[in-house]
């Protein structure tokens, strides 16, 4: 066996391959119901969306968060707010309906249910949260109170 990719095509799935295509998960079918490779794969696809990607920034007057939810509309998906400063967010895409003559050769776009949670500081205004959609990506933008400056108060100094 080499250790060179194929360059007459087909397809490499070898474990001690450097340059297979496929990665190798020894714990693959093992959690799910029926050890069977569709079932194995479709349970990779749903972790895979189980894990949407959020960013999170703060800026001086808010915490940003947004999150990549190419394909779904604003409909499916929820923004709450939960124990008065934990901001989640979920939803679900739904799986595409397969005909019996449909021949398919690769699945990657994940499907299923997500829900991601973020615990959020004492100067966040949970009460002024406010989400928008655009083009796949959602923009969470949660109002920070403003900063308490400390009180000093000049002691005169007798003697």
């Amino acid at each position: 066996m080499s250790l060179i990719p194929s360059i007459f095509g087909g397809r490499r799935t070898n474990v001690f391959d450097p340059f297979s295509q496929d990665l190798w998960d020894p714990f693959e079918g093992l959690f799910t119901p029926s050890s069977t490779l569709a079932n194995a794969a479709s349970a990779r696809d749903v972790a895979a969306f189980t894990n949407a990607r959020v960013d999170w920034k703060e800026t001086p007057e808010a915490h940003v968060f947004k999150a990549d939810l190419p394909g779904l509309k604003k409909e499916e998906v929820k923004v709450e707010v939960e124990d008065k400063n934990v901001l989640q967010i979920s939803g679900e895409r739904s799986k595409e309906n397969e005909e019996k003559n449909d021949t398919w050769h690769r699945v990657e776009r994940a499907s299923g249910k997500f829900m991601r949670r973020f615990r959020l500081p004492e100067n966040a205004k949970m009460e002024e949260v406010k989400a928008t959609m655009e083009n796949g990506v959602l923009t969470v933008m949660v109002p920070k109170a403003p900063e308490k400056k400390p009180q000093v108060k000049s002691i005169d100094i007798s003697g």
